[in-house]
């Protein structure tokens, strides 16, 4: 039996917060299904932040409620504070995932707290959640882990010592972030060794950009390393408005592609995948779209290797 790897498309959200026109709500829950449908098990469906700094953001409540309707699919939503995820908790998202930024400067222009007040809030969401009828994990991603635009190099002990903060304040899961895409694999690998040594299975997840072009030489370090879930864009779509000189995610089609080819199984059809470029392309025009396989073709060789 394959190993399985699992593919959490955040396009929805990291995609869509950076792009110059806002995608009509009834289009997005239309690309949300087609993501779906084609096999996506996990999608990061928006984020609940304030409309007026992110009006790609504003329909996220209804976002997440037709989300939904999709059957087996794991709706996530970015929140940066407890009204946030009480909010995605109204909505009925089946977890959140909360920026923690190992950079001060990077958390202080995103959230405008400290990296240790953010983990002071992530504890407050856990705790709130523990109160309500029904479960919602929490699973924060440690920001800027391998580098920011603001402060420059990030130390490793920083990152690991955020991640021990917030397995201790109760969170699900964590998630390792190269927010402005400036990892390596050699960075990766050592990252995720030693925050691995700290927590453990608490870290599951990379959340990575491909700012230098080595977002999936990253991942597959990541993968060699042991982690089997992995954040990426359809169309490599993606940025911050809080770090400067951010690009796109890893490409979804291309993360894939590579998953599938080595033998693993991520459960998603390619084909039904880079058709649901389409939609997005209607509801964003404007935007450019990425992806080797997408623009190559898939290969004759693939159905043989996957």
């Amino acid at each position: 039996m394959k190993e399985k790897v699992a593919v959490c498309e955040v396009g929805p959200r990291d995609g869509l917060q950076m792009a110059h026109d806002i995608m009509p709500t009834a289009l997005k829950t239309r690309w949300i299904a087609a993501i779906a449908e084609a096999g996506v098990g996990e999608i990061e469906v928006g984020s609940f932040v304030p409309p007026k700094l992110v009006p790609q953001m504003a329909d996220t409540a209804d976002v997440v409620r037709a989300a939904l309707a999709q059957p087996g699919l794991r709706v996530m939503a970015l929140v940066p504070n407890l009204k946030g995820a009480q909010a995605a908790y109204a909505a009925g998202a089946h977890g959140v995932g909360v920026p923690v930024s190992v950079s001060e400067g990077h958390s202080r222009s995103n959230t405008r707290k400290g990296t240790e007040e953010q983990v002071d809030e992530v504890r407050r969401i856990v705790e709130w959640v523990r109160e309500q009828e029904r479960p919602m994990a929490v699973e924060p991603g440690c920001a800027t882990a391998f580098g920011c635009a603001i402060d420059g190099l990030i130390p490793a002990d920083k990152v690991v010592r955020t991640a021990v903060a917030l397995v201790e304040a109760g969170v699900d899961a964590v998630a390792l972030a190269d927010t402005v895409g400036y990892g390596n694999p050699a960075q990766v690998r050592s990252l995720v060794r030693a925050v691995r040594a700290e927590i453990g299975g608490k870290l599951t997840k990379l959340h990575l950009h491909d700012t230098m072009g080595l977002g999936l030489a990253n991942a597959l370090a990541g993968l060699e390393e042991g982690i089997r879930s992995f954040d990426s864009a359809l169309a490599g779509l993606g940025g911050c408005p809080f770090a400067p000189g951010a690009s796109g995610n890893i490409v979804t089609e291309d993360l894939v592609f590579m998953l599938e080819s080595m033998g693993f199984d991520t459960g998603i059809d390619l084909d039904r995948l880079i058709a649901a470029r389409e939609l997005l392309h209607e509801g964003v025009p404007g935007e450019p779209m990425y992806g080797q396989v997408p623009k190559a073709g898939i290969p004759k060789t693939f159905r043989v290797l996957a």
